[in-house]
């Protein structure tokens, strides 16, 4: 397998293909990525997401309808714990365009979000300045596009970003890292034409007890759960059940949209739904396998 690595959105990507990608691919998924994150990412002052956040209106894009049907599935299940306009809240406790990490009060986001937000499958639109934060499954639709991007490519490819990855063709091994210990894997997948993604609170943690997974209600850092791992047909989907499993309703959305999952919580119990093909272990450090990292 060809491999190709280089590094966007804040993490590090890699994509294996049977043969070399030519430069015309490589060029479309540059262009893909960086479509994506100037329309999205609420870290760039030029974005599209980030003039939303300063003054409202419209944002055009194709991939509005699909994340913002999707958020307010995640927002249904886990009762509000799960809002894209949780950006303020993560900005408080330091998590800012700036990455300042400099933790003040937190704070909860709009809790009727979608009274503020309202969306057609090609356009978001805020009735007043509203900072979205697609970071429950953003990702997941990137490799997505990334996958679509390069499907006329032959033979097998994998699409890995940082550890969120979707595969077509031959099965890859994936060791589900350890949250407390990167050395180590709780577990390994066989992941073939379909995604796997994660998420985990020793990942972009900062301060005391302070991680990027919010429950928006309150704008405080989950304790429960410390790490999850979900497998579905579509990355994005898989990302976005990685995120829900951190609360309550995240297994019942899991079942209704036919995703398998893994979660372990803070204490180091593990659970999985009963049809996950994940094979679990306690003590391995699942050597030889990809490691499945982060949101």
């Amino acid at each position: 397998m060809a491999s190709w690595r280089f590094d966007a959105i804040g993490t590090r990507w890699e994509i294996e293909t049977s043969a070399e990608l030519s430069v015309g691919d490589r060029a479309a998924v540059a262009a893909e990525i960086e479509r994506f994150d100037r329309e999205w990412s609420r870290f760039r002052a030029d974005s599209d997401v980030t003039r939303l956040g300063r003054e409202g209106g419209t944002l055009a894009s194709p991939d509005a309808g699909v994340m913002l049907d999707a958020y307010r599935d995640l927002s249904a299940a886990t009762d509000g714990a799960v809002n894209p306009l949780v950006a303020d809240s993560l900005a408080a406790l330091g998590y800012d365009a700036e990455y300042s990490l400099v933790a003040g009060e937190p704070l909860a986001a709009p809790a009727v979000w979608d009274e503020r937000v309202s969306w057609t499958d090609d356009a978001v639109t805020a009735s007043a300045p509203s900072l979205l934060d697609v970071g429950a499954l953003g990702k997941g639709r990137l490799v997505d596009l990334i996958m679509a991007v390069l499907a006329d490519t032959p033979g097998d490819l994998v699409v890995d970003a940082g550890g969120d990855l979707r595969v077509r063709g031959a099965a890859v091994r994936v060791g589900l890292e350890h949250p407390y210990d990167p050395t180590k894997a709780i577990g390994v997948v066989s992941v073939q034409d379909s995604a796997l993604c994660a998420s985990a609170v020793n990942r972009r943690a900062w301060g005391n007890g302070l991680h990027h997974v919010l429950d928006a209600r309150t704008g405080v850092p989950v304790r429960t759960w410390a790490a999850t791992w979900a497998l579905a047909p579509e990355a994005m989907r898989a990302d976005a059940v990685a995120t829900a499993l951190f609360f309550d309703g995240g297994p019942a959305l899991a079942e209704s949209w036919g995703v398998e999952w893994v979660r372990m919580t803070t204490d180091g119990r593990v659970q999985r739904s009963p049809g996950c093909p994940a094979e679990l272990f306690v003590v391995e450090s699942g050597r030889g396998a990809r490691p499945a990292a982060e949101n």
